[in-house]
């Protein structure tokens, strides 16, 4: 049969439909370009925002005549409706059980611990496991192998990993001293849990990228404690103040929601005094949207849907002011760029940054790395040109 994966959600999500797509071409089945043409339909969804759940119902009508399977993050209170839509629904777990794949998507643990009271994932992933070390250094050893030359440490909360005498630092050690160029990069973190000794290992592993993402939610502490975040913004600023001290030339990106109940106008103010003050690479701005089983469902989602719209907007044009601020420090350096796909002209950084270059053949360098200086700055992205060796 001919499969199409649909994907919702997170870098989890798309680890684990890479490992879907693997099992099912391991059963000689073929990928297909769109739904239209496909004979099997698998929809891996995520519960933590009402508009990805919304996406997934919208799906009905094109899901007609296919064999079609759900899994993913899939809360209670919307299964009984999806099984009307869905053929079968398979935990996630089953589903890619015995499929550690070859992606550069490499997930170290699964589930959280941290009920923030907005979010899903504790009740959808349940609680924190973490894969024994050896596992994942032997599964990044065969993906180095085949070629790959950027591994993503995943997880929901991937700083509080946790593998008998291996914690995170210590485990991004042990994959930095696997042979080979490739690069490090992992998400998501939690403030409560990044240590002096993560610093460290970052500034000391060469692998590991100048990039952190660092969810912040709110820049208000009252508004953070209502979200059972467990630090203060004074907390968050001490991080990424030490962070900058080891690395200076680190890009930094964050999450955030706006319009949290109870939010005031004021409250926001301080949200955008954050914004301003840390001078974020990249942030990925969220509308609350309240979910079935949290805590904060019970309450009151009083900021309207247009003041939502609103304050994303603010949030935004401080980021692309900040964002352009901090791409046009690179203007006339030459980085090292990873081409993401052959003949393709674009590539990111090891900040994370998209790069679209120039006076790139198809004939690339052997290991998918480029070097490129960099000529124009773009709130989103920049512009090179393509060096010789």
């Amino acid at each position: 049969m001919k499969y199409f994966v649909f994907t919702f959600g997170c870098q989890m999500n798309k680890a684990d439909s890479e490992r879907i797509a693997q099992g099912l071409e391991r059963k000689k089945h073929k990928p297909a370009l769109s739904i239209k043409e496909a004979d099997l339909v698998v929809v891996n969804m995520c519960s933590v925002r009402q508009s990805a759940v919304n996406r997934v119902f919208g799906l009905k009508e094109k899901l007609k005549g296919k064999k079609t399977i759900l899994t993913g993050c899939i809360l209670k209170k919307d299964r009984k409706k999806l099984e009307k839509i869905f053929d079968k629904i398979i935990e996630i777990e089953n589903l890619t059980k015995g499929l550690l794949g070859n992606s550069s998507l490499l997930p170290i643990m699964k589930g959280c611990n941290n009920f923030c009271s907005y979010c899903v994932v504790p009740y959808t992933r349940g609680r924190e496991t973490s894969r024994p070390a050896e596992e994942i250094i032997c599964q990044a050893k065969k993906i180095i192998k085949k070629g790959v030359k950027e591994i993503w440490l995943l997880g929901q909360n991937v700083n509080s990993y946790k593998s008998k005498s291996v914690n995170f630092p210590k485990l991004l050690r042990m994959v930095n001293k696997i042979p080979g160029e490739f690069w490090i990069k992992f998400t998501s973190s939690h403030p409560k849990d990044f240590s002096n000794e993560l610093i460290k290992a970052m500034k000391e592993c060469k692998k590991v990228c100048p990039y952190l993402n660092l969810p912040v939610q709110s820049g208000d502490n009252k508004i953070l404690k209502k979200m059972n975040r467990p630090y203060t913004i004074k907390d968050y600023k001490g991080i990424i103040k030490k962070v900058r001290k080891a690395i200076p030339d680190i890009a930094i990106s964050t999450d955030i929601i706006v319009g949290f109940p109870g939010e005031t106008r004021k409250q926001f103010e301080n949200t955008k005094k954050l914004f301003k003050e840390i001078k974020y690479d990249m942030a990925y701005i969220n509308k609350y949207s309240p979910r079935p089983g949290t805590a904060a469902e019970k309450l009151k989602d009083n900021v309207s849907p247009k003041e939502k719209i609103k304050r994303e907007k603010e949030l935004t044009e401080i980021l692309k002011k900040t964002a352009m601020e901090n791409n046009k420090k690179l203007i006339g350096k030459t980085i090292k760029v990873l081409i993401a796909k052959p003949k393709m002209p674009v590539g990111k950084t090891k900040y994370n940054k998209r790069v679209k270059i120039t006076g790139l053949s198809s004939a690339l360098d052997s290991n998918g790395f480029v070097k490129a200086k960099i000529t124009k700055a773009l709130s989103w992205g920049l512009k090179g040109e393509k060096l010789e060796k």
